[in-house]
């Protein structure tokens, strides 16, 4: 189906700006962690060509391109940010900001939060000002999140919470969090609620989880007697797990979407720099020629999936758990990307410390992705979501 006229003229100025607009540098693929713009109170700009790429974006509100314009966002209606999201693609425009605030709370506080919340808050997530962590694990309470212990005390105005979350990410490094917290010990569900807080409000604490990766995103965080302001609480008084199932929805497809940020350069490139070609001009290795054909086949088709899931989403016709579904795929999809990569790079991918290596890069990103399928929910749970809620399996 082609473009009506109105989306073809503004493919063709938004390709325009983004030509013009968009540094030499921040069309490169991302290297390490430190290519990657989070934002913050605290963080540092690795170049000015980050700097100078996310104050554009955020000027036009496309770094959060469909959220209304009240809100720091861009007013695009869907397909006008997919001709964003395709001209960027095109040009190998980075994302001039990665954030828990835009893929995770922000469409939780559109829907559930009031007046005041979204306007405190929405404008600094799409500026890159605040930097947003999530509060929902516990040492018991991982797949069933809904047995979470850490208690908010009403105080009249404000509640006191006490208690820890683990898995969170970047905790260390973040601004404020978003949290799950129970304040109603006699029911499950409906006695949590979901608040937010800075992260530098006295009894916040946080300590790094190290992965066998030797490096990790994740800290145990633990909260003493920490006050929080009654205006921070989201949507009704106990009514939490419905903001958490539905930005639990946001996280899944997101995890699902992103699993080619950490690698640099195609698994195929990659494998033919590895490897070299044979006389015919294809992977010398016949049998690794055959995966990574298979994958790429998957990766395109998991590509046009999302695609899908997008446009039905934005239409108001998406199931729910197509997120488990996607989120699933895509970790998976990760995991074999990198297992290509470490097999087409033989033993010398296994190098921790060299500088030939980039201390481990690739043998740390590999690592890593083991972590794609517990987080964000397990692969056994999603699993079991796609069984019961999209295959309508008996028993399931």
């Amino acid at each position: 189906m082609s473009d009506t006229p109105e989306i073809d003229d503004f493919r063709r100025q938004t390709r325009a700006w983004l030509e013009a607009h968009c540094p030499p540098e921040m069309r490169q693929p991302l290297q390490d962690d430190d290519d990657v713009v989070w934002g913050g109170r605290r963080f540092s700009f690795k170049s000015e060509a980050q700097r100078l790429w996310l104050e554009r974006m955020a000027e036009r509100g496309w770094t959060v391109p469909t959220w209304p314009q009240a809100y720091g966002g861009g007013g695009l209606d869907g397909a006008q940010a997919q001709v964003l999201a395709q001209e960027m693609r095109r040009l190998n425009c980075r994302a001039p900001l990665q954030s828990f605030g835009i893929s995770m709370l922000g469409p939780a506080l559109l829907r559930f939060g009031n007046e005041e919340q979204k306007r405190e808050h929405l404008p600094k997530i799409a500026r890159g000002e605040i930097r947003w962590c999530q509060g929902y694990s516990e040492p018991n309470a991982g797949s069933d999140l809904a047995s979470l212990a850490t208690r908010a005390e009403d105080r009249g105005d404000h509640f006191i919470v006490n208690g820890q979350k683990i898995w969170t990410s970047y905790a260390d490094e973040a601004d404020w969090i978003f949290c799950l917290v129970r304040t109603d010990t006699t029911k499950k569900h409906t006695g949590i609620s979901f608040v937010l807080f800075d992260m530098e409000t006295p009894g916040v604490s946080t300590r790094p989880i190290l992965l066998i990766s030797g490096k990790s995103p994740f800290c145990e965080t633990f909260f003493d007697n920490v006050r929080v302001e009654k205006r921070n609480l989201v949507g009704t008084l106990n009514r939490g797990w419905d903001v958490a199932k539905y930005l639990l929805v946001h996280e899944r497809q997101s995890i699902g979407a992103a699993t080619e940020r950490w690698q640099p350069r195609p698994a195929g490139q990659f494998a033919a720099e590895q490897i070299g070609l044979d006389g015919q001009g294809r992977l010398a290795d016949p049998v690794l020629r055959a995966q990574l054909a298979e994958f790429d086949t998957d990766d395109a088709a998991f590509r046009a999936a999302v695609e899908r899931a997008t446009d039905l989403a934005r239409a108001q016709q998406g199931h729910p758990a197509t997120s488990s579904m996607l989120k699933y795929y895509g970790a998976e999809l990760n995991k074999r990307r990198l297992e290509l990569s470490m097999a087409a790079g033989g033993s010398a991918a296994l190098e921790w410390e060299s500088e030939r290596s980039q201390h481990g890069s690739l043998a740390r990103t590999w690592l890593r992705t083991k972590g794609n399928s517990i987080e964000g929910g397990t692969s056994e749970v999603q699993l079991n979501i796609i069984a019961k809620h999209l295959l309508e399996l008996p028993g399931a």
